[in-house]
């Protein structure tokens, strides 16, 4: 396994409808440490650019999707092991 496959990318959302959707990297169970702590309700995240966007879990848009809120921090992505 090359280390390009250790590391997820540098921006990666699970929005099927986006560009920075990948199917094969979301498979691979992907985590996120934001500002230090797990999150396991982020939509969408850049590394580079120092943001997630996270749901709210009590509100829906228009179109009855979750409405997701975009935070700035330390971002940093990683692969859970397999279990």
């Amino acid at each position: 396994m090359s280390e390009d496959q250790d590391v997820p990318p540098n921006h990666l959302s699970i929005d099927p409808r986006s560009a920075f959707y990948d199917e094969e990297v979301l498979l691979r169970d992907v985590g996120i440490r934001f500002n230090g702590s797990e999150k396991t309700n982020v939509h969408e995240y850049d590394v580079a650019e120092g943001w997630v966007r996270v749901e709210v879990p009590t509100a829906k848009d228009r179109r009855g999707n979750p409405m997701v809120v975009k935070l700035r921090g330390t971002v940093e992505p990683f692969f859970r092991p397999a279990t």
